[in-house]
């Protein structure tokens, strides 16, 4: 039942992504109102496929790299629909719902399966702090996918061209409200996931080098979110430049991701 509820949840992410698409091609908020409705079903299947996997395999889809795509992409399919009831902030599904459907794809292209991998100290603190992870790099996706839209948006109007993207986009100061927002709710999960999984490894004598690709992923994505930040306490344009950082910033992080798992790929190592 994982393999055809994987593929539904999919479909529906693809199905809202070309709503979504065909409301700012025609300006049509129905359009965008049935793709938040849309978005809302693809959630429903992956959270059943998700459940199913757990009843399947025993054990909670956070270990291996299909299991743990698909949890990320389930955190971006309801941080879309989160959006989408913040008055005017819908139309980042945009970006969101596209994103949530590449995941998607991708957990099913590496296979949404356990890894074999054996933790001998698997258990509560494990689930705490790669949920807390995954909730944080959910956070910097929706700064990201806010930060592009402000960029696309603020070259519209500099540029004087008041037509789709006008219209349909949400203004200049609710994305940054957003990718503000997204940063703060972002920062501390990751934060905390950093020190469970510090307390996590010293209490089980597995204590984790500091050239581990996990370690230098998860500390890299820190510095992303700080430097995020501290952007936007400088004065002048703001709020440009603290867009610009957040989606440079998560193109830095993606970069490393593929980067450190080409990386520890050759000896073997599960990374993410």
């Amino acid at each position: 039942m994982t393999g055809p509820l994987h593929g539904l949840a999919l479909a529906l992410y693809a199905a809202a992504a070309l709503l979504l698409a065909l409301s700012l091609a025609r300006g049509s908020r129905r359009l965008a109102l049935l793709a938040t409705v849309l978005t809302g079903g693809a959630v429903a299947a992956h959270l059943g496929a998700l459940a199913a996997y757990g009843a399947r395999y025993g054990e909670l889809p956070l270990v291996g790299l299909g299991p743990s795509l698909s949890v990320l992409a389930l955190l971006i399919g309801v941080g879309s629909l989160g959006v989408a009831t913040l008055g005017r902030t819908g139309p980042v599904g945009l970006i969101l719902v596209p994103a949530a459907a590449l995941v998607v794809a991708a957990a099913e292209f590496a296979g949404v399966r356990p890894s074999g991998e054996v933790l001998a100290f698997r258990g509560p603190w494990f689930v705490l702090h790669v949920t807390l992870a995954m909730v944080g790099y959910a956070g910097l996706t929706v700064a990201f996918a806010a930060g592009l839209m402000y960029l696309v948006q603020f070259r519209e109007l500099k540029a004087k061209r008041f037509g789709a993207v006008f219209r349909f986009f949400p203004p200049l100061d609710t994305l940054d409200r957003l990718g503000r927002r997204a940063l703060l709710v972002g920062l501390p999960f990751l934060t905390l996931a950093l020190i469970v999984g510090w307390a996590w490894s010293a209490r089980f004598h597995r204590p984790l080098a500091p050239g581990n690709p996990k370690v230098i992923w998860g500390v890299l994505t820190w510095l992303v979110f700080a430097a995020a930040l501290g952007v936007r306490a400088g004065g002048g344009r703001r709020g440009h430049r603290a867009a610009l950082a957040s989606v440079l910033g998560f193109a830095v992080v993606v970069a490393a991701y593929l980067l450190l798992r080409l990386a520890s790929a050759p000896a073997g190592g599960e990374f993410l």
